[in-house]
């Protein structure tokens, strides 16, 4: 089969060793090579590269190098299969889901402030003033709202942290998921967006959160309602978000919630390690040999939905 990778070294170094049943061409932002193509690798294609890509003649596959696939609906031609890469940043995602738990418990993000503004802002002893704001995550109710490969990698990394982990799944009665939320000292989001998740969290979710509660977003940014996550946080109500997506994304210079101190953002890069580069291709070439053996790649999934 002929395949269509991006032109980096990890890449090209698949076709310096060999892949069995494979053999490659490369496109870069500029350029996609003519010619037919079997299959095709996306890794942060530009959208005119996209479109060349999915238009070559001969596809039968694309794998997207990420887990979600709005970049790419309705640009495939019927009968291309697509597959997504969610195992390639499950446990990047988990991780980064609890760093950002362990800096808001432990008020880094305001220490990072009072750094910049060369103010020692250290806590008053605790025997001198109990409520200090610092936390740990022990005997924490900690709501994972989306079970998928990332929730059960982020419920292990938790536990020994002494967090009390429950979850919500699309099968949780509403009644249950309600009781949940009420709960909870955080809320995780897992969820992709789909139509039924658009918003999910808005006025009235955000009112059946105790006060001081933490919401923590690694899913999707369209999750949110953000004027009802500002009034949350204005309001008190809120103990503080936690937000590696945003919607709009990226988030407008202007926007109000760079300016929260409650609130933690990162640049949608949860799942990015120095190493993504490397693994994405490692994983490519096992993808390929599953489909030269005959086998069926796991990551295969329905275009007409959004992950």
């Amino acid at each position: 089969m002929h395949v269509l990778l991006p032109d980096l070294p990890d890449f090209r170094a698949l076709a310096d060793e060999g892949v069995p049943g494979a053999t490659f061409g490369f496109y870069t932002r500029e350029h996609v090579p003519d010619g037919p193509a079997d299959g095709a690798v996306l890794w942060f294609a530009p959208p005119q590269v996209r479109a060349q890509l999915a238009a070559r003649p001969g596809l039968s596959w694309l794998l997207t190098l990420t887990a979600g696939i709005d970049h790419v609906q309705g640009q495939l031609p019927p009968g291309v299969a697509l597959f997504n890469a969610s195992r390639l940043h499950d446990r990047a995602v988990a991780v980064h889901a609890v760093s950002l738990m362990l800096s808001a418990s432990r008020r880094l993000h305001a220490y990072r402030d009072a750094q910049h503004a060369r103010t020692w802002a250290a806590p008053t002893p605790v025997t001198r003033l109990p409520d200090s704001g610092l936390t740990t995550l022990d005997g924490r109710q900690v709501v994972l709202w989306g079970y998928g490969h990332i929730g059960r990698e982020l419920d292990g990394l938790l536990r020994p942290f002494g967090a009390d982990v429950h979850t919500i799944r699309s099968a949780t009665p509403r009644e249950e998921r309600d009781r949940l939320l009420a709960l909870a000292d955080w809320v995780i989001l897992l969820l992709p967006s789909t139509p039924d998740t658009q918003h999910i969290v808005n006025a009235d979710t955000l009112a059946l959160l105790k006060p001081g509660a933490w919401l923590c977003n690694v899913g999707r940014g369209t999750l949110i309602d953000q004027d009802a996550l500002l009034a949350a946080l204005d309001g008190g109500h809120l103990g503080g978000a936690a937000l590696d997506v945003t919607d709009p994304e990226p988030l407008p210079g202007d926007h109000p919630l760079w300016t929260r101190e409650n609130v933690i953002l990162t640049p949608h890069i949860a799942s990015s390690t120095g190493d993504l580069l490397h693994r994405g291709a490692r994983l490519t070439r096992d993808f390929i040999l599953d489909l030269d053996q005959g086998h069926e790649p796991p990551g295969r999934v329905d275009p007409s939905r959004t992950y």
